[in-house]
């Protein structure tokens, strides 16, 4: 089969378009063909190599897949071949199976695509119970445009910040796959949205996914802007990823008891902070990652009912995962890049 993998850590010139032999399902595993491949900023950190991370070398990134049942391991019997399914990324929490966990306990976490190899390739071998089967509503490159994305921002906004109807959110680098998808959720659950990101066309798409105001921070202070689109008040719930180009200005846009919570930090892990503003304002900042099965199943009903949706920025075949993994680096998308495997 057709792979893409690296051999070493490095830009994205390491990336290679291999033959591969297929992987054959082991006891309680599904073999998947794998139709479409999301990419994430975790797929670039992983191929640049983090620190203590024991990835399977060559390695295959991807923690986004969907595609159709291929082949059955011992035991599997809640799949039939053919059927539609989309991958579900977490393997275990410190060392504990996923499905074992209500809540993720301490320790790290394991993701397919990123310690295991994943679906940047025709064939991916997964358990059953990372496996769902795809909404209907959606294609297979828009499956491939939710997993790590609404997860995330689904736990960072309904789980963590415990965003309220009436609210307002303040979304930081909305242009992005997780920014999209909090957009969308902070509507859902009845927030007032205010988008922050880089250029005009970027904005007019923010306002169409549902963002009430947009921000354009190369233009102007997001902070200054917020005084005046929220007054004193400020964001009830700053929604955070892009690190130290935008934490500073996260802060000061809080409102007085205010919830600042962040996933990532793709710009830097050195984000200042005003520690007068955390103290008087009785700031919250809150760490999130990923999110627990459950959070994904409540996430593909509101997919299928169409009350979310993918953002999908452009769909590349799989041999062009370089291509994809340069334009993510240089942020030149709005929503996801999906990679085309197969016919």
């Amino acid at each position: 089969m057709k792979a893409v993998r690296f051999h070493e850590h490095g830009g994205p010139e390491v990336l290679r378009v291999e033959e591969v032999p297929r992987p054959e399902p082991g006891p309680g595993e599904v073999l998947v063909e794998v139709k479409a491949a999301g990419l994430n900023h975790l797929d670039l950190w992983v191929r640049k190599g983090l620190p203590g991370l024991k990835a399977e070398m060559p390695h295959i990134g991807g923690s986004d897949f969907t595609g159709v049942v291929a082949a059955l391991g011992p035991g599997v019997t809640s799949f039939r071949e053919g059927q539609r399914v989309i991958g579900y990324p977490v393997l275990s929490y410190g060392g504990v199976p996923f499905y074992l966990c209500d809540d993720p306990p301490p320790g790290a976490f394991a993701l397919i695509g990123e310690q295991t190899n994943g679906g940047c390739c025709e064939f991916v071998r997964a358990p059953a119970p990372n496996l769902l089967p795809l909404p209907e509503r959606l294609s297979f490159e828009e499956g491939a445009a939710v997993p790590v994305v609404f997860i995330t921002a689904w736990r960072m906004l309904a789980e963590r910040a415990r965003l309220q109807a009436g609210e307002t959110l303040l979304v930081q680098g909305a242009g992005s796959g997780v920014g999209t998808a909090a957009i969308q959720i902070g509507k859902l659950l009845g927030a007032r949205v205010i988008a922050s990101t880089s250029t005009p066309g970027k904005a007019a798409r923010a306002r169409e996914l549902g963002a009430d105001e947009v921000i354009n921070y190369r233009q102007e202070s997001i902070s200054a802007r917020m005084r005046e689109l929220a007054g004193r008040e400020g964001a009830h719930v700053v929604f955070e990823h892009v690190g130290e180009a935008t934490w500073e200005e996260s802060v000061k846009s809080a409102a007085y008891h205010g919830r600042v919570v962040t996933c990532g930090a793709t710009t830097g892990f050195q984000g200042k902070t005003n520690l007068t503003l955390l103290f008087a304002k009785q700031l919250s900042l809150l760490g999130s990652t990923m999110g627990s099965l459950a959070c994904f199943k409540r996430v593909l009903r509101f997919l299928g009912e169409g009350r979310l949706r993918p953002v999908v920025d452009r769909v590349l075949p799989l041999d062009e995962c370089r291509k994809g993994h340069e334009a993510l680096e240089a942020g030149e998308q709005f929503g996801k890049i999906v990679l085309r495997a197969g016919a």
